[in-house]
């Protein structure tokens, strides 16, 4: 996690900051064969160099982004959360639960949807 340590470094608000690296950790832990990195000045996971999921933080919420094609395949999913989202995007409130499950499906989705994937956004 050291790949993200200047990020978080970076998040003012304690809980916010913690929320954050709870997140990260958990889809490092979870999946190991995703590798870490930052680009745009944003936390995200590739795979074989590839977009798998990425994340944000802004002053009410932290933004999960699992491209388009995750967001047509989870966008009941997300309401059912309770979570509020734009066409490449899912915001999580600061106060609201992290779905892991949810979360979990669209990397999963992602890294399968995208195995044969051979450039780093999907086309």
């Amino acid at each position: 996690m050291e790949v993200f340590k200047e990020f978080l470094d970076g998040i003012d608000h304690p809980d916010h900051r913690e929320r954050t690296e709870e997140v990260l950790s958990w889809v490092a832990a979870k999946f190991p064969i995703l590798t870490p990195i930052i680009a745009w000045n944003q936390p995200m996971f590739t795979d074989h160099d590839t977009y798998i999921i990425g994340f944000s933080v802004a002053k009410q919420h932290m933004a999960v982004a699992p491209e388009r094609a995750g967001m047509i395949q989870f966008e009941d999913e997300m309401v059912k959360a309770g979570y509020s989202h734009t066409n490449l995007l899912v915001r999580i409130k600061w106060n609201q639960p992290v779905d892991y499950s949810l979360l979990e499906k669209m990397i999963e989705f992602n890294i399968s949807d995208k195995a044969d994937c051979s450039t780093f956004w999907r086309k």
